[in-house]
């Protein structure tokens, strides 16, 4: 069965659509289970479920045949979420007739759910004439199948493929994907797909107005392309023996109307684009020749695909028209980067959603800056068949929903009118000190890694910089900055806020943070070489940072610096003794400089537990919440398919907290947090509460944690964090919040609740 298993994955791979591959999946589990019904059935928009593909059944009765939740033995199937084996189905309770399949001859039956992300979306089932209680080999083989047709399906679920399955209605269907929340806010648009230059596997979904010109385009392209590899052959043919020349000549073969040509002008002809019919000619073409047993046949799918790229980048050089940006756009692409940014009109940017990247990727870093709401990591977004569609961002949550009904969209243009008139409303507490109603004192600090964010921050009235990300101006060189590079840098950020203090974070990379001329390769970056674990390694580097930080402090002297990382009093006292150098040198270069406080970043559970001999040697301490969080509970906060279990108000995380604030007061220390939490309305009392002394966030939040702070006294934040140090989970936690933030009429400052 394992080779019935790798033959079937592999055509399911090569199907252009999810007909196909319901077609292939029925008929070959069919045959492999030798049995004589294969049939699958999946959930549509009411929650029933519908069969959509047979073999073995009456073909008439797809789309016509449909079981509640818990209905029938296919309803009972996806209502327990396992597998159900009988012998003799008809004699159970729970089986129901349906003359048009013909089903009542059939005895045994082996159904299991087909499951995405926690949700039943169908249910496979093989049935058979005679009585047979399938064996445990063939139980998990037709598991092993839901598991591969699941992710086929969801993405169905996106681009309305079910829809015309099985019926007529071809009207495309709500879908919603989830990613890794990058700016918060809302945003409703139009998607504009981009996508990099000769990427055969991220062309938009395109139609043509004109088929004619279409066809008479790409027959130029092709044109072009011949010549190219005829001009190729000619000038390497003293340099090839005459086996490799015949490549050249099974290039202009393939390039035929008898091969791929040919192919690709009946996809046109259908209706599509050449672009999009292309690529799609050619990656269905590499999946074929990749799958094949011979090693010399199976080599040839580099040749397609180098061939398909060269034809692509003629089609999309021609093609390039002065793109078209809609008032409301929503830029989704693989992976966006902030030059992307800069083509769009001003004022038309709305929201943007990156297949690729985490929350502290450049361009969500940017994006909050800007206030554009963003989502990433949205791995299972169709991103090249949404071109044109109607979309809706959530940055809040990390949703991105596609053709949106008109209850949805209604739901988050409310959202889109709160924020805006929340924002104006906040404009009034710039000026006003950061103070409880009893008069506790917090300081509001900004996050930050641009001159944009800067300009932002002092516009909302910041009071300092929690931390300053420096590894951004290494993200966008191509080789590391110099000393002096670095130093104008920083000292335009010092400059910027004085005098007020500004924390500066070594270097910070490794785990999702990569530079391109500094490649880190490792199984598992988050528990690898990071942070301070690099710098140390490399003291020249460090070295050369901390020179250009004293250097930009002179005669300012608001420089903090904030080590990340550290997970051992030995890492603490090697960098700090490293600063102590560079700072000797620079009093003896001649420079008016102070020795700046140094303080630790806690973000991993060691440091949490030796917060008191780290406040003990530093001058202040400062916690990341987002690794923070992600260390204590097990979760890589980036990857969106565990995004629903990483959750900064876990009680885990809230002791944590508690325990850092007062260990490092009782050392006389300072303690803020920086993470996305400080910059949580919902989190700010318990923060408070906790005895924080600063909490940093993007600028964008600032005025909502404000009016929060001034809404409220120390003695009722108190109240509550003693009432939610005592529950047990998460969700009691947020009820508890919530109840709290109703009776102070603060609700509004809350994140927006997930429609319903």
């Amino acid at each position: 069965m394992l080779n019935s298993l790798r033959s079937i994955v592999q055509e399911v791979n090569s199907a252009r659509d999810l007909p196909s591959v319901l077609k292939i999946i029925v008929a070959r589990v069919k045959n492999a289970m030798n049995t004589q019904v294969c049939s699958i059935y999946l959930r549509d928009p009411q929650g029933y479920y519908t069969l959509m593909a047979t073999d073995g059944l009456n073909e008439q009765a797809i789309g016509q045949v449909r079981l509640a939740f818990n209905e029938g033995l296919v309803g009972m199937v996806a209502a327990r979420e396992e597998p159900i084996n009988l012998d003799q189905a008809d004699s159970h309770p729970k089986f129901q007739y349906f003359p048009e399949t013909g089903e009542e001859r059939y005895s045994a039956f082996l159904g299991v759910p087909i499951i995405h992300h926690r949700n039943v979306l169908g249910v496979l089932v093989v049935q058979q004439m005679e009585r047979r209680k399938f064996d445990e080999g063939e139980e998990a083989f037709l598991v092993t199948m839901s598991a591969q047709l699941a992710g086929v399906i969801a993405h169905a679920e996106a681009t309305g493929a079910l829809n015309v399955i099985g019926g007529t209605n071809t009207q495309r269907r709500e879908a919603k994907f989830v990613g890794v929340p990058g700016a918060p806010g809302v945003a409703i648009g139009r998607a504009v797909v981009i996508s990099p230059l000769a990427d055969l596997t991220a062309v938009p979904y395109q139609t043509c107005e004109n088929v004619e010109e279409e066809l008479a385009f790409f027959q130029s392209c092709l044109a072009a392309v011949r010549e190219d590899v005829k001009r190729l052959g000619e000038e390497l043919k003293l340099r090839l023996n005459k086996e490799e020349q015949v490549l050249f000549d099974a290039y202009l073969g393939m390039l035929d109307d008898a091969s791929l040509g040919g192919e690709v002008t009946e996809r046109i002809l259908e209706g599509f684009s050449a672009q999009y019919a292309w690529s799609d000619v050619i990656l269905e073409h590499v999946k074929n020749f990749s799958s094949m047993n011979d090693p010399y046949l199976r080599e040839r799918a580099s040749d397609v695909q180098d061939l398909g790229s060269r034809v692509l980048a003629y089609l999309q050089e021609s093609a390039q028209k002065e793109r078209i940006y809609p008032e409301n756009t929503i830029l989704i692409g693989e992976e966006l980067t902030a030059s992307v940014l800069g083509e769009i009109p001003h004022g038309k940017l709305a929201g943007l959603v990156s297949v690729r990247g985490s929350s502290n990727s450049h361009v969500a870093i940017l994006a909050r800056s800007m206030g554009i709401p963003t989502v990433m990591g949205a791995v299972d977004l169709p991103f090249t068949k949404l071109d044109g569609r109607e979309i809706i961002v959530d940055g809040y949550h990390g949703s991105v929903y596609s053709d949106p009904s008109p209850g949805l969209k209604s739901h988050y243009q409310d959202i889109v009118e709160e924020d805006l008139q929340l924002v104006a409303g906040l404009e009034q507490l710039k000026e006003l000190p950061c103070e409880t109603l009893d008069k506790h004192r917090v300081a509001l600090w900004v996050n930050t890694g641009l001159m944009a964010d800067a300009m932002l921050s002092l516009e909302r009235g910041a009071e300092g910089v929690g931390l300053y990300r420096t590894e951004v101006p290494f993200m966008l060189r191509d080789r590391f900055p110099s000393e002096e590079e670095q130093r104008i840098v920083y000292r335009e950020q010092l400059q910027a806020f004085a005098p007020h203090p500004v924390t500066m974070r070594t270097l910070d990379i490794g785990g999702d943070k990569s530079l391109p001329y500094f490649p880190i390769t490792e199984d598992n970056p988050f528990l690898g070489w990071r942070g301070i674990r690099i710098t140390l390694d490399h003291p020249e580097i460090f070295l050369a940072q901390v020179r250009a930080m004293l250097k930009a402090s002179e005669d300012l002297n608001n420089l903090r610096i904030l080590l990340p990382m550290i997970s051992s009093i030995p890492e603490l006292e090697v960098a700090q003794m490293l600063i102590y150098r560079a700072f000797d040198e620079l009093l003896d270069e001649g420079y008016n400089i102070q020795m700046p406080p140094i303080g630790v970043m806690v973000e991993v559970p060691s440091a949490v537990y030796q917060a008191r001999e780290l406040a003990a040697r530093a001058d202040f301490l400062s916690v990341g919440s987002n690794d923070l969080t992600q260390y204590l509970l097990a979760v890589d906060r980036n990857n969106a398919r565990v995004a629903d279990l990483y959750h900064s108000l876990h009680p885990a995380v809230l002791r944590a907290l508690h325990t850092v604030v007062k260990e490092s007061h009782s050392q006389g220390v300072p303690v803020g947090i920086c993470g996305e939490l400080a910059g949580d309305p919902a989190a700010s009392m318990l923060l408070v509460a906790m005895g924080f002394d600063v909490l940093s966030m993007s600028a964008t939040n600032l005025l909502k944690v404000k009016s929060v702070i001034r809404s409220i006294t120390l003695e009722r934040a108190e109240k509550l964090l003693a009432e939610v140090m005592t529950l047990p989970d998460t969700e009691s936690v947020n009820r508890c919040i919530e109840s709290t933030f109703e009776e102070s009429g603060l609700t509004r400052l809350l994140k927006p609740k997930l429609p319903t």
